[in-house]
């Protein structure tokens, strides 16, 4: 039975992609999304990246207060760092590093980030983050699926807090899931991926550690932000809406995990249940696949925005006034 949370609400929250698979500098802005300006000399300044990773910086604005948090770094040791610098964002802003779940494309960036964050730096993290995995494909190969290095992080002075449930940071106006329930029928884990124990490489289907964040918009509801959706986005938003108790999905941001051919089956019972649950903004990235991001666009034209290293999206209330 999942903990119910108490989250307060927030005037705004802005929310930047730091890392995804693609960037866009041509990209068209909106009352939404607000892309990095241009520059006189821009051929000569030094270029976001984009990559096989993701991460995003997260800044909630609360009672004329502002806070950051850091949702994940990217694959290579530098790109996220380096995006970072580029987007003029100072990795000393932010009072926690989340991670969602144990694969590399999400936490090999944090290398980067020694010594460039505060002393004693928070990284939230479920227990099954440490496991050592691989994927068998059907042909027989293998990749290995590291996970981070819980001595390095230990020496570099990050204060790791490992947590089953739900974590309320930032004084109470940000959740991090924790474990999610699976409720649907459709949405069955990662059946390719192996987990090595005591006994030898065992089936670790279901990637527990996937957890999600979420934040309360003050009238306006939910937005949702989920790295990979290992857990299935539809139910990534149903757990959210019932450890919160609020219904509306104002906006979700991040992979749904359905390209490939093993998960592009399960895209229209997906988007069935997205259409239904109506969200406001909807900004498929990173392993959603052109399939499935095609999907969303068609089925939610009016919610649909495609992702993009270094935009940012702005979710506030109606009484708040916009920073971007």
């Amino acid at each position: 039975m999942s903990e119910k949370v108490d989250l307060k609400p927030v005037d705004g929250v802005e929310v930047t992609v730091v890392m995804d698979n693609a960037i866009d500098i041509l990209a068209s802005p909106s009352e939404t999304a607000f892309r990095p300006p241009w520059q006189w000399d821009w051929s000569d300044v030094d270029q976001l990246r984009a990559e096989h990773g993701y991460s995003l910086s997260v800044a909630v604005h609360r009672n004329g207060n502002t806070d950051r948090i850091l949702y994940d770094a990217g694959l290579t040791r530098d790109a996220t760092i380096h995006n970072l610098d580029v987007l003029g964002l100072d990795p000393r802003d932010y009072r926690a590093v989340v991670l969602s779940h144990g694969h590399a494309d999400h936490h090999g960036g944090l290398e980067g980030l020694f010594g460039r964050v505060r002393s004693s730096m928070p990284l939230v993290v479920h227990p099954h983050a440490w496991r050592e995995r691989k994927v068998v494909f059907p042909t027989g190969a293998e990749i290995r699926l590291p996970p981070p290095s819980f001595n390095d992080l230990d020496r570099e002075g990050w204060q790791v807090v490992e947590e089953v449930g739900p974590s309320i940071l930032l004084g109470g106006s940000l959740l991090v899931t924790g474990q999610i329930d699976r409720i649907t029928d459709f949405e069955k884990g990662f059946p390719l991926q192996h987990v090595e124990t005591e006994q030898g490489w065992e089936p670790d289907t279901w990637i527990w550690d996937d957890q999600a964040i979420a934040v309360n918009v003050h009238d306006k509801g939910l937005v949702v932000l989920s790295s990979c959706s290992h857990s299935g986005v539809i139910n990534v938003l149903h757990h959210v809406r019932k450890v919160t108790g609020i219904d509306h999905i104002h906006g979700f941001i991040g992979g749904l995990h359905l390209t490939g051919g093993l998960f592009e089956s399960i895209i229209p019972d997906t988007i069935q249940e997205l259409v239904d649950l109506s969200p406001d903004l909807i900004v498929p990235g990173h392993c959603t696949g052109w399939m499935a991001t095609h999907a969303v666009g068609r089925a939610l034209p009016d919610a649909f925005t495609a992702s993009n290293v270094g935009t940012t999206f702005a979710f506030y209330a109606d009484q708040a006034t916009p920073q971007p």
